[in-house]
């Protein structure tokens, strides 16, 4: 089996994956997975497909993931692996699919409009 590359976005940030057989080390941006992501919540979400179909020390991963913040770059790669998993063995995706995990959630920031404070926040009114 040759190298799978998929690609997963969530708001702003974009994760490209390439994914091989292995012992299931993740790196992202040439750092280990517990070091780019120091809290155990984001580590959990990375790992959440491969734990759903029982592919955990599988596969090497290895991400490129920039834009955003870690929370959306954890889903991001979320979404990436799981298209990844998908491709390696059509099986996989039903219980991917029961999850959520290849739903790509188009939620962005909306943007701010002038003569407002924020997207939706009007200043204070003043009746006198």
């Amino acid at each position: 089996m040759e190298v799978i590359n998929t690609i997963g976005r969530r708001k702003t940030s974009v994760a490209r994956i390439y994914m091989q057989p292995g012992k299931g080390s993740i790196s992202v941006n040439s750092k280990d997975v517990a070091e780019y992501f120091p809290t155990d919540i984001m580590q959990i979400i990375v790992k959440q497909p491969l734990n759903t179909v029982d592919a955990d020390g599988k596969y090497d991963i290895k991400v490129n993931v920039d834009g955003g913040g870690f929370k959306g770059q954890a889903e991001a790669i979320r979404l990436a692996i799981s298209r990844a998993l998908c491709e390696v063995d059509e099986e996989n995706r039903p219980p991917l699919k029961k999850e959520g995990f290849l739903t790509r959630d188009s939620r962005m920031v909306e943007r701010k409009k002038y003569g407002r404070r924020k997207a939706r926040r009007r200043f204070q009114f003043s009746k006198r």
